[in-house]
């Protein structure tokens, strides 16, 4: 028997505009999940069960009051919040014991825009304190699990997103991006993970980006879910860096059309890095090029870009930049004891490095950047495997000193971060998984403003080989 937790996002916002499910029903079924397994899995930091509630009543006063061609897209449908978003009057740790208990005082822009929506705020999502690490455990809640095994992590830094949406905890989930941390947990968890264009979603009124890593994005079981999110997510704002180029119609529209016959880059080299990709994530890769090449397309091998276009520096002045960003979240000077070791590492590395050694790494990623554009412009998309290995267990990460763990990091996600200095749009495709049932994922990046050509591709993948069906253990309890 189908339930509401089956159902993907775009079929319970067209079951609440022809009025066969009440946002109160849906809602209540989520919080009930919630209840139930959240214990499991730690995919929320905070559950807002009384906001939720209050939402859905006001969502089923519209959609009983309005014609259903006047209602928002996701009216009705829960949607958690990562715990780097403020949500007014909702407590707002961005992962740190240093913010234990704040409550935010005002929605992030992008938040008023999933208002704006329809969609039910059901909690704040489990991540890594500030989002600086690629797996999500944290001093402020119990760290977030892979759905598929629970010994494993989901990876991050938007771990907890994903983690609700591998459970069944939430239909989608809001997630963000800045080295890798929506592409990284789609992979681990076996979900389709967006990363827009830079400039596509706003970080405005309060997330500085001066080089634009970061971006919000949509994780969601299914192709068309992300494409509904994205439509809702994507906006611009008076005063921001990098405006994306305009939009080809709604994103909707490409989920259903071929995506005719593409030239495909493809390398699956971590180059002079030297860094080992698992034989299981190199035979996923295989088999995509494989089911790429049946599907029409040309697939060609390319070269790693870190040698090609960064001159094999990428990884020392991506780490300049990482660290850079990590020393942006404000904290008060005597609660910096507070921060975890890898943040109070990043931190005393920012403060040590002169202005001239960052604006150096920075010229070097931009000049790389444009070598990089370059070279793949023939290309309508450019495939690789998402991360290095397998989902791994938690504690991985784990080592003598923060420099180590960053060090594993860097070693499990060598593909994703070159795609965020270069603001292209990337997408995990969870196409894969291992001899053990694990999941895999395959990345596919477009050109800037190419997120239509990528949801046409992934739909395409998604109908040769779909996945939504494929769930986790205990998925039904």
């Amino acid at each position: 028997m189908t339930q509401i937790h089956d159902l993907p996002a775009h079929r319970l916002a067209a079951m609440v505009r022809s009025r066969e499910l009440s946002p109160p029903e849906i809602t209540e079924h989520y919080l009930h999940r919630i209840e139930r397994y959240e214990p499991h899995y730690g995919a929320y930091i905070t559950v807002a069960s009384e906001m939720a509630l209050e939402q859905a009543r006001y969502a089923e006063k519209r959609q009983m009051g309005d014609t259903p061609d006047t209602l928002p897209p996701l009216l009705g449908v829960p949607l958690p919040v990562k715990d780097l978003d403020p949500v007014a009057g909702v407590r707002f740790t961005q992962g740190s014991a240093v913010h234990r208990d704040t409550v935010a005082p005002a929605d992030s822009d992008l938040v008023a825009r999933l208002r704006a929506a329809g969609t039910v705020m059901v909690g704040k999502t489990n991540t890594p304190e500030f989002g600086s690490s690629c797996y999500t455990e944290n001093d402020v809640a119990p760290p977030a699990r892979n759905p598929w095994n629970t010994d494993l992590s989901p990876g991050g830094s938007s771990g907890g997103a994903a983690a609700a949406v591998a459970a069944g905890l939430a239909p989608a989930a809001q997630g963000s991006d800045g080295g890798g941390s929506i592409r990284i947990p789609a992979s681990a968890c076996g979900l389709f993970g967006l990363k827009p264009t830079r400039g596509r979603i706003s970080g405005a009124p309060f997330k500085p980006d001066l080089l634009g890593l970061s971006t919000a994005g949509p994780l969601t079981r299914g192709v068309r879910d992300a494409a509904l999110l994205l439509d809702a997510m994507a906006f611009s704002r008076p005063g921001d860096l990098y405006p994306a180029p305009p939009a080809d119609g709604p994103f909707t529209d490409h989920v259903d059309r071929d995506p005719g016959r593409l030239r495909i880059g493809a390398y699956s080299s971590t180059g002079s890095s030297g860094i080992p990709v698992h034989p299981e994530v190199l035979a996923a890769h295989g088999e995509a090029v494989r089911l790429l090449e049946d599907l029409g397309h040309d697939v060609e091998e390319v070269s790693e870009p870190g040698d090609a276009h960064f001159g094999g520096a990428f990884a020392d002045d991506f780490q300049v930049v990482w660290a850079a960003m990590a020393s942006a979240s404000p904290v008060p000077p005597e609660r910096e004891g507070e921060l975890g070791p890898l943040n109070r590492w990043l931190r005393e590395r920012a403060r040590s490095t002169p202005v001239p050694v960052y604006i150096a790494a920075c010229a070097r990623l931009q000049r790389g950047v444009r070598s990089l554009a370059a070279a793949t412009a023939p290309y309508d998309a450019v495939l690789t495997p998402t991360l290095a290995l397998p989902p791994v267990p938690l504690g991985h990460f784990s080592a003598d000193g923060p420099e180590e763990e960053f060090g594993r990091m860097t070693a499990f996600t060598p593909f994703t971060s070159v795609y965020n200095v270069s603001g292209q749009p990337s997408v995990s495709v969870p196409l894969h998984r291992t001899a053990d049932g694990l999941p895999i994922g395959s990345m596919l990046t477009g050109r800037m403003g190419g997120e239509g050509v990528l949801l046409a591709l992934s739909a395409q993948l998604e109908r040769a080989r779909p996945w939504a069906h494929r769930v986790p253990p205990g998925w039904n309890g």
